[in-house]
């Protein structure tokens, strides 16, 4: 089984906590898309639901499947998000941000009741932090802004190399906010919630790819099938 039919199956599996007169965040990324294909086959079905999509790609996806969408200017809180992820712990704190959208993402799930995080098995990690860690930051006083990254690096206990991710044609990739991101191989990760904090706290952060006790459910496909781990 290739890996997009594994992604597949995690999102029909999220799929089924979805249910009638849901308002639901629909995620980024290659996994969230299969979830945004199937949840359209399922509309077209009759199955009544509205959306917040936390990126323009994945807006595109939705008006593409037929999905009604809405916004948090609209709506106050929402039932369920689903989405993928780039790393997930056993606690189920999760690294995302790799397509990009993580401050959009990050306000979606917040705003939700819960969030199921889909993903095939490799993402499953004893400790995060083999994936870069993307850092959405304001290209103002970028150089003052790495410093305090590596000062809160310092004092997380991590270290590596922080590169300002690169675009189309070799210039910085813009956020659908207007930001950049420095993505971060720090290597492991052992304190994620306090190294969060830190970030946090710096002026020139936008936001960061570490989700801290958002996702309640992950769903990871693999060659055995499917498993679902729920938080502790």
């Amino acid at each position: 089984m290739t890996m997009d039919q594994l992604k597949r199956q995690a999102a029909a599996r999220a799929l089924e906590h979805v249910s009638d007169g849901m308002k639901l965040g629909l995620g980024s990324g290659s996994t969230a898309k299969h979830f945004v294909e199937l949840l359209g086959e399922r509309i077209r079905a009759g199955l009544k639901v509205i959306g917040v999509p936390t990126s323009e790609a994945t807006r595109a996806d939705a008006e593409r499947c037929g999905v009604p969408l809405t916004t948090l200017d609209d709506i106050e809180r929402l039932d369920l998000t689903v989405d993928g992820a780039d790393e997930i712990d056993p606690v189920l704190d999760v690294i995302k941000g790799g397509g990009g959208a993580l401050l959009r993402e990050k306000i979606v799930a917040a705003a939700s009741d819960r969030m199921i995080v889909i993903a095939d098995d490799s993402k499953w990690v004893k400790t995060l932090g083999r994936y870069p860690l993307p850092v959405e930051v304001i290209p103002f006083g970028l150089a003052a802004t790495r410093h305090a990254m590596e000062r809160a690096f310092a004092e997380g206990g991590v270290s590596g190399q922080m590169v300002v991710r690169k675009g189309a044609h070799g210039h910085a990739f813009v956020t659908d906010g207007g930001h950049w991101i420095v993505d971060a191989h720090l290597g492991q990760i052992p304190d994620a919630p306090r190294l969060a904090g830190l970030l946090s706290s710096i002026p020139g952060v936008v936001e960061h790819g570490l989700f801290i006790g958002l996702a309640r459910i992950a769903v990871l496909a693999g060659t055995q099938g499917i498993r679902v781990v729920e938080r502790p």
